[in-house]
């Protein structure tokens, strides 16, 4: 029998590692598991070079409670360990067997170990009073060791009567922790972070990781079926994926995984838990806001990589060059996706565009070596229900003025107005457009988005009719009919242009003019309120040409009162129409238009009477 002391400079140390190590206490099952799954590829390794001997069926790692005794065990069947390297490896707090394992074997597969770092194992005095090892080494002749310690510097180390090869490691739960002895909750436990590992694993004697890591197979191993079928076990409460990347990168880092793009029904939500983050196939994090750009934090899928720095409990990323490229590899890779899609098969891309639509654009507004891989990829809808990009357009229409409605499922006879004429519209309707409009003109010289109401663009305008004349009082007609339809509305901040438009069937129209429409937009997507000057700043556009116009004119003369009535709800009618109606003013102008009518048809009734 031998005793000793745990080779600490402390004896504070150890119950700093129980409290402060580790911010999940679920990991303790993964540290252990993973131990026990290193054991057995330690000993696949030593049997590769011909210094073991073993059975490749009989590797398998076994978890088993007991209730009564408030006992938790794994076991497994690895290379297991002699009474010295206990000392070495248990005793000696934060030494790493699986550093020195993989120095020794570099050359031959080591890259299947997966431990780091000497403190997994004391993860497991997070929940329990007591912990015991008993082992037996591959080696022959070897004798079987049995480890113990309550937590306290001190240990006891003494042969045990174990025969076979391999490590169980028993925790005593301690009364905090008896959560751990519920099968459900070890099995979700066990299946968050253990699902993929290499060997079996039992909890109770049942299967629990039957399912085999895709990613660590060639992509042309796999087929559109093994995909989808993979996602579903990933998400199974989701809708399938649109498409998805298959990543392999051996240089300048390794790095495995599937990328999916999901199927979005929401705008994108940088909270929402997206890509799984696995290191040597062990779950580490669901939050993977350090290794990808905020714009590709909608995706889904696994990204595993043993290069990927984490912290000493394994459980969050550092930031160092390794991460940075590892972001930046993985935006190239989703980029020259988009772009080959595009280029291969235009119909499913513009299919697939409403899933992908924002992961661009934001991608665009926020990396600029991303928009220049994807600028290709920004398409638009236009009003001949073709699908252009900026560039296609700008050569149709070489003065790069890009005309745009912003809504395509409700048009006007102002948007006819300009379809008429032959012009060609985009729809632009998305959230990110104003800002990614903005940003675009900066890329091309010259080139200037304009919305359909943001300004009285002289394609609109029939200058043949225009009323010019001026009046004994130095006045046009068109500037006599603005004073008369400003008069009658005494609406402050609200100026008033009398237009000679091309069609008739448009009387007035509310313009809001580019630059205040964007600047809106901008303090809608912050989330700010809108400066008063900015909210209340109008042009009311009156057409000449209108027969409505004309009529209410007429009308003045004979009942002035119901002249204003029409005038104050076509004004209404015209806010109504693009949606900057105050809602407070809903009622009035409901009420309004039901006495309108009446006054109307009384009046059509009395002149036929």
């Amino acid at each position: 029998m031998t005793q000793g002391t745990l080779k600490i400079h402390s004896e504070n140390i150890l119950p700093i590692i129980k409290k402060w190590l580790y911010t999940d206490r679920d990991i303790f099952l993964r540290e252990l598991v993973s131990n026990a799954c290193d054991a057995m590829s330690k000993l696949k390794i030593l049997r590769d070079q011909g210094e073991a001997e073993f059975n490749d069926g009989n590797l398998r790692i076994d978890i088993t409670t007991d209730k009564e005794k408030k006992a938790l065990k794994i076991s497994d069947t690895g290379l297991g360990m002699t009474a010295e390297e206990v000392e070495k490896y248990i005793a000696q707090l934060a030494f790493s067997g699986a550093e020195e394992f993989v120095k020794k074997y570099k050359d031959e597969k080591s890259d299947a170990i997966i431990g780091h770092f000497g403190l997994g194992f004391y993860s497991s005095f997070m929940v329990s009073d007591k912990v015991e090892v008993d082992s037996l080494s591959y080696k022959k002749e070897a004798k079987p060791a049995h480890w113990s310690c309550d937590g306290s510097p001190e240990y006891l180390l003494e042969e045990s009567a174990r025969a076979e090869r391999g490590t169980v490691i028993t925790l005593h739960i301690n009364k905090d922790s008896e959560e751990f002895l519920e099968e459900y909750k070890l099995r979700e436990m066990l299946m968050k972070h253990c699902r993929f590992l290499p060997y079996p694993i039992y909890l109770n004697g049942k299967h629990i990781n039957d399912k085999d890591p895709l990613w660590i197979k060639p992509a042309s191993d796999c087929t559109d079926q093994d995909y989808l079928n993979f996602y579903r076990a990933l998400y199974p409460l989701e809708p399938d994926p649109i498409f998805w990347i298959h990543l392999n990168v051996d240089y300048p880092f390794h790095l495995k995984g599937i990328l999916y793009f999901p199927k979005l029904n929401r705008r994108l939500d940088p909270n929402q838990p997206s890509l799984q983050l696995y290191c040597n196939r062990v779950f580490v994090s669901d939050n993977c806001k350090d290794l990808i750009p905020d714009y590709l934090n909608v995706l889904r899928g696994i990204i595993d990589s043993p290069d990927i720095p984490l912290n000493v409990s394994r459980s969050n990323l550092q930031m160092d060059r390794t991460v940075r490229q590892l972001a930046s590899h993985i935006s190239k890779k989703i980029s020259d996706k988009l772009s080959s899609t595009l280029k291969s098969d235009r119909d499913t891309y513009i299919i697939k565009w409403p899933d992908i639509e924002m992961i661009i654009k934001l991608g665009s507004l926020q990396d600029e070596k991303f928009y220049e891989r994807v600028k290709d990829c920004l398409i638009w809808k236009n009003s001949n229900d073709e699908w252009t990009t900026v560039d296609e357009y700008v050569e149709k229409n070489p003065d790069k003025k890009i005309y745009y409605h912003h809504d395509e499922k409700q048009t006007t006879h102002f948007f006819d107005m300009y379809k008429d004429k032959g012009i060609e519209i985009l729809f632009a309707s998305s959230h990110l457009d104003t800002p990614l409009m903005s940003f675009l003109e900066t890329k091309h010289s010259g080139m200037k988005f304009q919305r359909l109401d943001g300004a009285i663009d002289d394609v609109i305008l029939d200058k043949g009719k225009e009323k010019t004349i001026l009046d004994e009082q130095g006045k046009t007609e068109a500037v006599k009919i603005a004073d008369y339809i400003k008069s009658k509305l005494s609406i402050d901040n609200l100026e008033v242009e009398a237009k000679s438009l091309s069609s008739d069937s448009v009387p007035a129209f509310v313009m809001i003019s580019e630059d205040e429409r964007r600047m809106r937009d901008y303090f809608a997507l912050s989330a700010q309120d809108l400066p008063p000057t900015l909210s209340k700043k109008r042009i009311f556009v009156v057409n000449t040409n209108s027969g409505l116009i004309k009529s209410i004119q007429k009308m003045e003369a004979k009942d002035p009162k119901l002249a204003s009535s029409l005038i104050q709800q076509l004004y209404e009618l015209s806010l109504l129409s693009q949606r900057e109606l105050d809602p407070g003013n809903s009622s009035a102008f409901f009420k309004r238009s039901a006495e309108l009518l009446e006054k109307l048809t009384l009046k059509v009734a009395e002149s036929k009477s």
